[in-house]
């Protein structure tokens, strides 16, 4: 399970989407006081389904075809939620009374969508692998 580099490419997008987020701010409120994501209900939920799907993919990692079905699926996910953030950085720009200045949480989804089509090559890789060995018998 290890060995392989798809898991690898998980188990840095679980720490990313499920370790990360509680220490890098996404924004920082005008106020001084950073914005995390658990301070916004949607945000949490979006958060956690992510890092959801990413420990369910690694633990599945017998069945390559739902593996990559669900990395396809944390992908969207992802792009949803930055979607959110780029929506509510263009929205609310500037000195507003909501946002002040953007953190480097707001990028954490591009490196988790990074992480996770490099692990959806590996596992369309594997699988090619597999199915032109059972071509040969």
């Amino acid at each position: 399970m290890i060995q392989r580099i798809q898991t690898v490419y998980l188990i840095l997008t679980f720490l990313i989407t499920g370790v990360l987020v509680f220490f890098i701010p996404l924004w920082t409120l005008n106020n001084g006081k950073n914005f995390y994501f658990m301070q916004d209900q949607f945000y949490t939920i979006l958060f956690g389904l992510s890092t959801m799907l990413t420990i369910i993919s690694i633990i599945s990692y017998k069945k390559r075809q739902n593996q990559f079905v669900m990395g396809r699926l944390n992908i969207i996910l992802n792009l949803i939620l930055l979607g959110l953030f780029v929506y509510r950085s263009l929205n609310l720009s500037g000195e507003t009374l909501a946002v002040s200045e953007k953190g480097i949480g707001m990028f954490l989804p591009i490196v988790a969508i990074v992480l996770l089509v490099l692990a959806n090559k590996a596992i369309k890789k594997d699988e090619d692998l597999v199915k032109s060995v059972d071509r040969l018998r």
